[in-house]
């Protein structure tokens, strides 16, 4: 059996079964429903139309993205009726196999058919997977925006708004906060972007002509919220207390009770998490059964254009006025849409903001009033004249902040428009600014989350997103830092730094020239590391964590910005004229210099009482041509061990990551060298696993980095366990650029399993702070004894491995139901017709007529597993296809379909330059 083959089940409902069918008599046949049994809906679905209509959309970037919201998805279905889908950009076919050793496309089908069972208990049934490659761990969106095809994805992604209509979307958390995934933040950032252009003709006008309406979604939530919320029943009416003042989190119990399931939706979660396998979550313990602990599901606004209500009145809040109505409130589809000119606010000086107010149906003449936070002014209230249905009405109000207003706080601005006794209000958020301010210049891929903020005038996503910086330890660094006037008139001043005790900053002031408004200029500190006996890393109370306060003044006074400072190790490698032996033993001499003690604790926390469970002393050194490593790795329970044949994600089980940033200055991991090295596989004394791994070039090492040598010797285990030692020896030219020998960023990250369910519990590494897997400014600093040859980058080479919708028997099921276009591509021109099927023998002949010359997919599928396939070329018209039921790409089926666990579906994909299409038929019959 392929892998294909070995896909589990989609859980289909009697709604899903009908549309998957393929026509009242194949839906019939099918499912053994009687006609006159089924519902007018159910009538309706299982007859052709157009493209489903969906009331919520979420969109992340992985299969089991949407877990967490599965709680409130499904009370929203259940309890009101409304019906969501999920785009999942990804089918993960770049992550962990828990369970198996499929990766790449087949990893992919699994890990869909997983998020297929799982959404299933939130009613869902349409999950549309955009074919993008998941390539590994990142922390860049830079990276995922370039890999995933930028625009081409935006477009796939408002295609499917644009085609399935929903009044509320739920994503990710957008903004560039530490530890967010790069690809949920690029996938959220999409999101964003597909909200704002979804119902603006102008952008992607081909799906026009594709047949697609632009669609203007009403509201946009992100799953998740920073501050405190309560648990328990009461938690949604309690309320949440954000960290972000300005603001508005709706909340979703997750005790509540199913009397569709019978039970919690806490526990339906957990059945949902359990069938994420391939991820290792059937391992998770079930959740809390007291109620009182039970969590509530938080999501914050990240935009409305659709009035909203108390977010306290209950678990139906956050879809009030977007795709269920307010109960006095004004006509289910009523926008009205606030976009301040600016986010800051400085105090005395007007913000102009527009407010747009349309129409969904015949509106009376209203007025419009603004609230503001106490001390503040605005314009007096605006009269809305009548507007007929679809029509729009603009006006432009102001408010001042109050002087003396808080700099750096933010705050909400509500619009209520009243008509009649109806009433319906939204917000925009401001932060308070000072006349100038400054602060450290962002990181490359910070900056560049900024330009987008400000592009699309949602810069309050920026006010999470931390103000970051590294030094060395005993080094000093220029820190440049940018002067923003937000004032109105020209400003001068100076700026200075504060810094903590074993810090210092140089010079004391610095002034900046006549700064006309809204302009920037940078000035230069240089920072130094002045107490070399302050821990590195997170080894500090503050884990560290060491504030900088940023103060610049002005003729109109001071503003005060507070960043922070992360200290990283360093170490100078002394070279040596003779190399060493690789064998895994450290003789005499080889490694000159003290080993880097590699044992702060990262993640998890030390077993065992007092003596951590992990640890290890790294020495280093270098010649001409090479780095070598040699690790004592002390262990006290030996973790999973795996077949040779699973030589990959080393985080699974004991595993050794070395880290180099040849530079010191790559954005991202894509341009940096990471070793991931198993000690032992298949038994206690094989041959260890050796590979790169979410880096410049990632795979086994004797593809990826030739000249690599690893020899590990296990400690003695005459009583227990102890560890291993490991010797290593990397060539220079594996690395993805040249050195340079004033800064290479280096780190080394020790993964510990004490189970057997192929997961790492505790890591240690030598530069550890929250993110710093793939944060490599915050690795730790070499310096050499080599010449600096200057920059000689390698492009990043990423896997091609992207699980694809025409592929898909599932995804194919559905397109042909839903009417949505597989991937969210371009649809084909013609319609794709299986005029006739047929099975005798284990032979299948199926009659297609395509819309032009292209590619078309044949599926068997029983509703479990995939009975047989074909992949052939199709010329316009009619194409005879034949083939045995075991003629799969893997050729390993019997061809007997006696034992199939439902009657079999015939799922058919074409492609083709100009587009994609999808039909069903039951085996034996014709498209509908």
């Amino acid at each position: 059996m392929n892998d294909q083959q070995q896909l589990p089940a989609m859980p289909m409902s009697r709604r899903t079964v009908l549309k998957a069918g393929g026509g009242l008599g194949a839906a019939v046949a099918l499912t053994g429903l009687d006609w006159a049994l089924l519902s007018p809906a159910e009538q309706a679905l299982a007859a052709p139309g157009g493209a489903v209509k969906l009331n919520v959309l979420f969109i992340g970037a992985h299969p089991d993205d949407e877990a967490g919201t599965l709680g409130a998805l499904g009370q929203w279905n259940e309890n009101y009726g409304l019906k969501a889908g999920v785009i999942t950009i990804t089918r993960g076919e770049g992550g962990g196999n828990a369970v198996g050793l499929e990766e790449g496309p087949p990893l992919g089908m699994l890990r869909e058919a997983e998020e297929r069972r799982a959404v299933a208990y939130a009613g869902i049934e349409n999950i549309f997977n955009l074919d993008g490659l998941d390539f590994y761990y990142t922390a860049s969106a830079p990276l995922s925006y370039d890999v995933w095809g930028g625009e081409a994805v935006l477009s796939r992604i408002v295609r499917v708004v644009r085609a399935t209509r929903p009044e509320v979307i739920v994503t990710m958390n957008p903004s560039a906060v530490e530890g967010n995934h790069g690809n949920h933040q690029q996938a959220a950032m999409f999101a964003v972007e597909a909200y704002l252009a979804a119902g603006d003709p102008k952008r992607f006008p081909e799906h026009l002509a594709e047949g697609f309406r632009p669609w203007q979604p009403r509201r946009i939530l992100r799953s998740g919220a920073n501050g405190v919320g309560g648990t328990g029943e009461g938690g949604v009416a309690a309320g949440y207390k954000p960290t972000v003042a300005s603001d508005v989190v709706f909340g979703a119990w997750n005790g509540t009770f199913s009397p569709r399931h019978g039970k919690r939706w806490s526990e339906l979660l957990d059945l949902a998490r359990w069938e994420y396998v391939t991820q290792g979550w059937a391992e998770f313990a079930p959740g809390t059964s007291d109620p009182a602990r039970i969590t509530n599901q938080w999501l914050t606004v990240i935009h409305s254009r659709s009035p909203i209500i108390d977010p306290t009145s209950g678990p139906d809040a956050a879809l009030r006025g977007a795709a269920l109505p307010i109960p006095g409130g004004l006509p289910l589809g009523t926008l009205i849409d606030l976009r301040p000119e600016r986010f800051e606010a400085v105090a005395g000086q007007a913000v102009p903001i527009t407010v747009t107010v349309t129409a969904a149906q015949k509106l009376d003449a209203g007025r419009l009033t603004l609230t503001v936070p106490d001390g503040w002014t605005t314009s007096a209230p605006v009269s809305v004249p009548p507007l007929r249905a679809g029509a729009s009405f603009s006006t432009t109000v102001r408010v001042t902040a109050a002087p003396g207003a808080a700099i750096g706080t933010q705050v909400r601005v509500e619009a209520t428009l009243q008509v009649g006794a109806a009433r319906g209000m939204t917000f925009a958020q401001l932060r308070v600014a000072g006349a100038v301010e400054a602060t450290i210049k962002p990181l490359e891929e910070i900056q560049s989350f900024r330009n987008w903020t400000a592009a699309l005038g949602f810069k309050h996503l920026d006010v999470l997103v931390p103000e970051l910086f590294a030094v060395g330890q005993g080094r000093t660094r220029d820190l440049e830092i940018v002067v923003q006037n937000f004032s109105d008139v020209t400003q001068s001043g100076e700026v200075a730094l504060s810094v903590p005790a074993g810090f210092a900053a140089a010079p004391a002031s610095v002034s900046y020239p006549p700064l006309a408004a809204g302009n920037t200029t940078t000035v230069t500190f240089h920072v130094s590391n002045t107490d070399t006996s302050i821990p590195t890393a997170n080894r500090p109370a503050n884990r560290g964590s060491w504030p900088v306060v940023v103060h610049a003044t002005s003729s109109s006074g001071s503003a005060d910005r507070n960043v922070v400072m992360n200290l990283v190790p360093t170490r100078h490698v002394q070279r040596v004229a003779v190399p060493p032996v690789i064998n895994g033993v450290m003789a005499a001499g080889e490694y000159p210099g003290d080993p880097i003690a590699v044992d702060t604790i990262w993640d998890g926390s030390p077993m065992g009482g007092t003596t951590p469970s992990i640890s290890c002393q790294t020495w280093i050194t270098h010649d001409d041509a090479n780095f070598y490593l040699f690790l004592k790795v002390v262990d006290d329970i030996r973790g999973t061990i795996l077949p040779k044949e699973d030589n990959k994600r080393q985080r699974r089980t004991d595993s050794v990551e070395i880290n180099i940033d040849p530079r010191g200055d790559a954005p991202n991991t894509a341009h940096t060298f990471i070793a991931g090295i198993m000690p032992s596989m298949d038994s206690m004394t094989g041959a260890p696993g050796v590979g790169r791994d979410r880096d410049n070039w990632q795979g086994e090492a004797h593809v990826t980095a030739p000249g690599m040598d690893v020899k590990v010797v296990m400690a003695p285990t005459t009583a227990s366990y102890t560890g291993y030692d490991m010797e290593v020896k990397i060539p220079f030219a594996v690395l993805p650029d040249n050195l340079d020998p004033k800064q290479v960023g280096f780190n080394v990250v020790i993964n510990d399993s004490d189970t057997q369910n192929k997961a790492a519990q505790r890591r240690v590494g030598w530069s550890t702070f929250p993110g710093m897997r793939a944060d490599p400014w915050r690795w730790g600093i070499l310096t050499l004894d080599v010449e600096d040859a200057g920059s000689r980058p390698k492009s990043p080479t990423l896997p091609d491995t992207a699980a694809r919708s025409v592929s898909s028997p599932q995804s194919i099921l559905q397109s042909a139901a839903d009417q949505v276009p597989l991937g969210g591509f371009s649809p084909a021109t013609h319609e794709l017709k299986i005029l006739s099927s047929a099975v005798s023998g284990g032979i299948v002949r199926v009659a297609l007529q395509t819309p032009r010359a292209g590619t078309s997919r044949v599926f068997v599928w029983d509703g479990t597993a995939v009975r047989g396939e074909t992949e052939v070329a199709v010329k316009a018209g009619r194409t005879d296809i034949s083939f045995r039921s075991d003629t799969t790409a893997k050729g390993t089926q019997t061809g007997d379909l006696s034992g199939s666990t439902a009657a079999p579906v015939l799922a058919v994909s074409f492609e083709s330059s100009s587009g994609v299409a999808a039909s069903r038929a039951m085996l034996g019959g014709r498209s509908a």
